[in-house]
């Protein structure tokens, strides 16, 4: 997978992130504000970080096993945020 296509991928994945938190801090119950803000600016950060990390790849590790532990690590967080959002009360 190319750069540009793993950044899309990133941007999209936090777009639906962002989006399903949204929705989920209105329909369920009464979600805390303060939580439902920092899950929010966690999604922000963490596309930042991933952008940042696919345009500027570590010096000296190999791309292959450096692309393939940013996968690894982006959908480990992906599934975090996610087990977060199904928890909001």
């Amino acid at each position: 997978m190319k750069r540009r296509e793993l950044k899309l991928v990133v941007n999209y994945v936090c777009d639906e992130l962002f989006a399903e938190c949204v929705a989920a801090s209105m329909y369920s119950g009464n979600p805390d504000p303060n939580n439902v803000e920092a899950l929010l600016v966690s999604i922000a950060e963490m596309r930042d970080d991933y952008i940042s990390r696919i345009s500027h790849p570590e010096p000296g590790m190999p791309p292959k096993k450096y692309f393939d532990d940013l996968k690894n690590s982006f959908n480990e967080r992906v599934s975090e945020i996610i087990d977060h959002i199904n928890n909001m009360n």
